[in-house]
């Protein structure tokens, strides 16, 4: 699900915090304040380059002054315009190499055209990495490093005295920085630091859906993984619209579900539309908002029986839902109950069962508190519950047992099914995949001569 979700826009010239030369009288007013400067032939040969239309022709000329003036004070503003024709000529590496010679010249450069050459570095990025190259690794080392230095010589400039800067442009610039670091860190596989990187965007630039993205591909990326606080940013991204927001969501869909594998598929769908409402209004996870581990939900499986599961879902809930995450597509080998009612049709007899913890509750009960629905016929295919199945699994279809009319109410009943689905007021659990012992059905010659006694578990 990696995706590289890099601008494809070049800013270069939107980010111009300081002007080119201006022309003989800017060299002349140099001299005459005794600064060391350019010459005169050097400053005609630059002229010319930038005046340049074709763009090959520009590039030409520009090696021509590179190596006619290796040491020119002028070279920032040569490897300037380099960077800005090889992009034009979509040279991108090239583009890459001169705005690094730019931010190379350290202090000699001017400190505004530096931080616009590391941007340029930055965003011509996602233009020229190739992650197959043979190089790959030191071009994304590259790239965390100019980011980060990015975000040095930004706050340096912030702070210097004629900085014109406005607070939003610097948390968007720094934004950019972090949120490009990040990426580099996400394939170099320090997630750690890319955690803290995409962070560090996201406190600059809350809205940007692209980090939050890989904000959430970090944060599960970690040794132990972050789970939920990587579910969190995942969903957020989906409320902000991230580029592929349907794929995305179905990830983080596939992501919960390998994380607390409930017994049936469908239950997740509910836990992600809850979690793209509460994400949508909070960039950060409340230290309530949980969502059960595997190990969770296996606790409550090896814990529970038929009795318990009833209790539980019946005392609705945070402990309804967790128990019904563990519990949903199960399979229980036998249970016992009381037919209060028992309604037939041709193909199924579907018996309204009360089952409790002793034959005693169960020979009093007038209510039902589950639904047993046993097949006489063969089902048609679309009978069977897809989420019966453990983990949405196809289920086998069970024979049909065509004896089972012989059952009456107020007989006991012993069976073996999975749970389907139940409702909560009034509390009814759905059986599926339902087959009756065959040894509490009476023979035709005792059809209605039962005594009605609850059969004991085997």
């Amino acid at each position: 699900m990696m995706q590289k979700y890099l601008s494809r826009t070049i800013l270069v010239t939107a980010f111009a915090l300081v002007a080119l030369p201006g022309g003989p009288a800017v060299a002349n007013a140099a001299q005459q304040q005794g600064q060391p400067s350019y010459t005169m032939p050097e400053y005609n040969a630059y002229q010319a380059c930038q005046a340049e239309k074709d763009l090959t022709a520009k590039a030409k000329c520009l090696d021509g002054f590179t190596a006619q003036f290796p040491n020119s004070t002028l070279l920032q503003y040569v490897y300037q315009i380099y960077y800005q024709t090889e992009y034009q000529l979509k040279n991108y590496p090239k583009a890459i190499e001169y705005a690094d010679k730019l931010v190379a010249l350290g202090d000699k450069a001017d400190l505004g055209l530096r931080i616009q050459a590391v941007q340029a570095h930055v965003q011509l990025f996602g233009l020229a990495f190739d992650p197959k190259a043979a190089d790959a690794q030191d071009q994304l080392t590259k790239e965390r490093d100019a980011s980060r230095l990015g975000v040095t010589l930004l706050t340096q400039y912030k702070n210097s005295p004629n900085s014109k800067l406005t607070d939003d442009q610097f948390k968007q610039a720094i934004a950019l920085f972090s949120s490009a670091e990040g990426f580099a860190d996400l394939q170099l596989k320090d997630n750690a630091a890319a955690v803290t990187a995409f962070k560090n965007a996201l406190a600059n630039n809350p809205n940007d859906a692209v980090s939050e993205y890989r904000l959430g591909l970090a944060y599960l990326a970690l040794n132990p993984a972050q789970s939920l606080d990587g579910f969190w940013a995942l969903a957020r991204a989906v409320s902000l619209k991230v580029p592929d927001s349907d794929k995305i969501k179905d990830y983080l869909r596939r992501a919960i579900l390998a994380y607390e594998q409930p017994g049936c598929d469908n239950q997740v769908d509910a836990q992600v539309n809850e979690l793209l409402q509460l994400a949508a209004n909070s960039p950060d996870r409340p230290s309530t908002y949980t969502i059960p581990s595997q190990d969770d939900l296996t606790k409550i499986r090896q814990s529970s029986n038929i009795i318990t599961v009833i209790g539980d879902l019946s005392a609705g809930g945070d402990k309804a839902k967790m128990t019904w995450l563990a519990i949903c597509g199960a399979e229980f080998p036998e249970v016992v109950g009381k037919i209060i009612d028992a309604q037939k049709s041709d193909a199924y007899v579907d018996f309204m069962v009360f089952t409790g913890a002793t034959p005693d509750e169960m020979q009093s009960a007038t209510m039902p508190n589950m639904d047993v629905k046993v097949w006489t016929s063969a089902p048609p295919a679309s009978a069977t519950t897809p989420a019966a199945g453990a983990n949405g699994a196809a289920a086998t279809p069970i024979p049909p047992q065509p004896d089972v009319v012989r059952l009456q109410k107020d007989d006991g009943i012993r069976f073996s099914g999975t749970l389907a689905s139940y409702d909560p007021s009034p509390f009814l659990l759905h059986w599926d995949q339902v087959k009756v012992d065959p040894s509490i059905i009476p023979e035709k010659s005792e059809a209605g001569k039962h005594t009605h006694k609850i059969p004991p578990k085997q």
